[in-house]
């Protein structure tokens, strides 16, 4: 292993740089102009490319263009611009040293102190469906390059990789050069930039995509970056961030719209509540405590406000353990449903959009919580778990948004197959369950959750704390278990309660007892074939 090719005593100190000299080549042109004046008026010199030297040199300022600086000129399309010793000795001279400053000056190369790039839009490119050749060229050499350069050498150069650090930069310049913590900061920036980068080139070669692919990757790079530190974890005692993925489209790209800091157990929540509301086709609401649903409703038959009809229905299910809760509806939320939350104390409201009377109300309630989804929001196609020394994959469990389908291929094993009205609720019943921790018990009527059992270690207690909340609504009502019965047990207490209807996998060893158990109630009972755990 080399040792250190300098003695520490030969670096002299270097806090603030002053900018005399800047490279600026982007694609992103946001903000340069700005940048580009804020520049000229402190007499730095920029150096640029292409169509980044064009647009500022149009707006009036001078540019020395990156050909003149390296005496070769741009050539291959574009391929070759930067790549030159007269541009990477300027970015990579360490000038703590004196040997450096002595060799770029018999080099007769000037270093720079700022360089503004930002790269190819190779992520936009994949997204807007091109292939082949078209992809290839967006993917940037140069500019990583010259990235990477100046993040090593951040102990005298600033790297810029995105529009939003411009503000700063300009305050440096007028303050008289950036300091070695700023510039640390935009190293550490860079690196991740560039990292991402990589892994969604790296993504496309694997398969096409840019790592959303339902397949199974051999690699797995998951690159995400820090929106927000968070007051604390789960608990007091823990640290929590929220981070954001390249092309996310989740609660993490969710505008807040008013209320406190969202904290890590509200994202929790949300999400949670996402889950179950959107699993719904009809105008639906979940509301969640602690990753469980507490009520589950589509809207009633010709109600006059569905979305507010439907908040009411699940609101019904467990008013109790609805305070505090998180509620996410899965279309606009009107002013009729936003009255009806008035003396219900909620922490978070998550939906696609909100009537302005809505969010007048909302609005004197200042501690809650109303987020906005992304215009592209979507579920994501894979699930991902981070295990001790790894992380497990997984397809996530969907159901088709045609509802009749759930129920093509149920096997009816006992009783009669029920109207249209009742088939709807134990479909909505399966559904529902699919958002409720294992062990999983949904009591439904009319589309709605009128109990529910969720979390225990073994079904009966689940079937026996669905009945519990349900009280006298689980007479008459329809039952689902996100897993096969394994024993006559858990499915008596349900015939005990007056359940009409229960939908399950099966798939027992003692189906034939649990069959017999449903038909000597006169019960109906379906098998899905399909289990829906959720752990």
């Amino acid at each position: 292993m080399a040792g250190p090719r300098h003695d520490p005593a030969d670096y002299r100190e270097r806090d603030i740089v002053p900018i005399r000299r800047a490279l600026v080549s982007v694609s992103d042109k946001s903000g340069l102009l700005e940048l580009a004046a804020a520049l000229a008026a402190a007499g730095v010199e920029i150096v640029s490319t292409g169509s980044t030297a064009a647009t500022i040199r149009d707006a009036g300022h001078e540019v020395t263009d990156v050909s003149s600086v390296t005496g070769f000129p741009e050539s291959l399309d574009g391929r070759v611009k930067t790549l030159h010793p007269s541009v990477h000795a300027g970015l990579l001279a360490d000038l703590r040293l004196e040997d450096h400053e002595r060799q770029l000056a018999d080099l007769e190369i000037e270093p720079f102190e700022l360089v503004v790039v930002n790269l190819y839009p190779f992520v936009e490119t994949v997204a807007s469906g091109a292939q082949g050749d078209d992809v290839v060229e967006q993917i940037d050499i140069g500019g990583p390059a010259m990235v990477r350069a100046s993040a090593k050498n951040h102990a005298n150069v600033a790297i810029v990789v995105s529009p939003a650090s411009y503000p700063s930069v300009i305050e440096a310049v007028a303050a008289g050069g950036t300091t070695l913590g700023q510039r640390r900061e935009l190293a550490a920036r860079a690196f991740a930039h560039t990292a991402s980068y990589d892994a969604a080139v790296a993504a496309w070669f694997a398969d096409g995509t840019l790592g959303s692919s339902t397949d199974l990757p051999e690699h797995l790079t998951i690159e995400a970056q820090r929106l927000s530190t968070l007051r604390y974890g789960e608990n007091s005692h823990q640290r929590a961030a929220i981070y954001t993925r390249q092309g996310g489209h989740g609660i993490a790209q969710a505008t807040q719209l008013q209320g406190k800091e969202m904290s890590y157990n509200n994202y929790v929540d949300a999400d949670a509540a996402l889950r179950a509301a959107f699993d719904m086709v009809k105008p639906a609401v979940a509301i969640i405590k602690h990753a469980n649903p507490c009520g589950i409703a589509v809207a009633a038959p010709n109600a006059l406000d569905p979305i507010a009809s439907a908040h009411k229905r699940a609101h019904e299910c467990d008013p109790v353990s609805a305070y505090g809760g998180v509620i996410a509806a899965n279309g606009t939320v009107t002013l009729k449903m936003a009255e009806n939350l008035q003396d219900i104390f909620t922490e978070v409201i998550v939906a696609p959009s909100f009537e302005p009377q809505a969010l007048e109300l909302f609005s004197r309630k200042k501690n809650l919580r109303v987020l906005q989804l992304p215009a592209d929001w979507q579920q994501e196609p894979m699930d991902v778990r981070l295990v001790s020394g790894g992380l497990l994959l997984q397809d996530a469990d969907r159901f088709p948004d045609d509802i009749a389908s759930v129920a093509d291929n149920w096997t009816l094993v006992t009783g009669e197959r029920p109207d249209e009205a009742e088939m709807e609720n134990l479909i909505f019943a399966w559904k529902a369950g699919r958002a409720v921790k294992s062990n999983a018990i949904v009591l439904a009527k009319n589309s709605a959750t009128v109990g529910i059992g969720m979390g225990q270690v073994n079904r009966v207690d689940s079937c026996r704390l669905a009945v519990e909340r349900a009280g006298d609504r689980a007479a008459g009502s329809a039952a689902a278990s996100d897993a096969f019965f394994p024993f006559a047990d858990g499915p008596q207490v349900l015939l005990d309660a007056g359940i009409t209807a229960i939908v399950q996998p099966g798939g027992s060893v003692r189906d034939e007892e649990v069959i017999a158990a449903a038909k000597a109630a006169n019960v109906t009972m379906f098998f899905t074939g399909e289990r829906h755990f959720f752990h």
